[in-house]
């Protein structure tokens, strides 16, 4: 038993990310907690006693009612009501599978474009790999939010306009990464086997190179996937993210910041300390797969 532990550990990368996940208690309470919102998150409709933007079920007399307040149909608000009297449980839920799905889409498409981009880099290198790496370089110099709020100044609101800008603002950061693990890869024996051999580009880019540079990716696009949704809900605080239709967490916190000194907090306070939990929970993730992956950082 302990052998196929040991291999289990040893031999695939998730058997190390797994069993290193599980060695630390505070990586795996953040694991479950991410588990959970994921799982609410797609089976939120399910969940939620009502439909938080249908207006035929909304009632204004309902709104800004305080944590467990009771509503003339009977409907208990556990959390509360917003100003367009919505419940604040659905409404979180709602806000939540927004959130999510921005951000591990636009970390997904961001990762795809900054992966194959820094392959190409690293391994034909030249003109090539320094003008992908100036347009990293100017990426990278610029702030997130400062790009992310350019563009969306000239694009304007929705949600896969937001989208594009944080794949935008993200894909350099796996281009660089995917670069200075691909050219530590590129002159070993096995890529140039491969080269001898006749093996077409994308098969030694895809199958030799790739599966290389998959741990620094992993850290990164986990983390990523955290400062994505941080930053859409950014945007959606400052009115130029989501539209009120397709409202996240940042959406519902600007809702009712303006509340906060008139007793009326749970508007604000509760969608942001659920994107607190979330993001936390990722960044504690993030941080122990990068020490998983990297065991120096465990010996400091």
């Amino acid at each position: 038993m302990n052998a196929r532990v040991s291999s289990f550990r040893d031999d695939t990368l998730f058997g190390r990310l797994v069993m290193g996940i599980a060695e630390s208690p505070k990586a795996v309470i953040a694991a479950i907690v991410c588990i959970i919102l994921l799982f609410a998150a797609i089976v939120g409709p399910y969940l939620t006693p009502q439909d938080p933007f249908d207006l035929a079920v909304l009632d204004i007399l309902d709104s800004k009612l305080p944590p467990g307040s009771e509503s003339m149909d009977g409907l208990i608000y556990r959390l509360g009501t917003d100003g367009q009297g919505r419940d604040m449980f659905s409404a979180m839920i709602y806000g939540l599978r927004t959130s999510l799905g921005v951000g591990v889409f636009s970390g997904l498409v961001a990762l795809v474009v900054g992966t194959v981009l820094g392959l190409i880099a690293a391994y034909f290198g030249g003109r090539i790999d320094a003008l992908i790496m100036r347009i990293v370089d100017l990426m990278l110099g610029f702030p997130t939010i400062l790009v992310a709020l350019m563009l969306l100044a000239l694009l304007g609101q929705g949600l896969w306009k937001v989208i594009f800008a944080l794949i935008l603002v993200q894909w350099a950061t796996f281009a660089r990464a995917v670069r200075s693990a691909a050219l530590v890869e590129k002159n070993k024996d096995y890529v140039e086997a491969a080269v001898t051999l006749g093996i077409s580009t994308p098969r030694i880019l895809i199958g030799h190179l790739l599966p290389n540079c998959l741990p620094p990716l992993i850290v990164i696009g986990t983390l990523q996937v955290a400062h994505a949704i941080s930053a859409e809900a950014t945007l959606s605080f400052l009115g130029i993210g989501l539209p009120i239709t397709e409202p996240s967490l940042g959406l519902l916190i600007a809702n009712g910041y303006q509340l906060l000194m008139s007793g009326e907090y749970w508007i604000s306070v509760y969608p942001g300390l659920l994107l607190l939990v979330l993001v936390f929970s990722i960044n504690i993730v993030g941080d122990r797969l990068r020490e998983v992956l990297n065991p120096r950082l465990g010996e400091r």
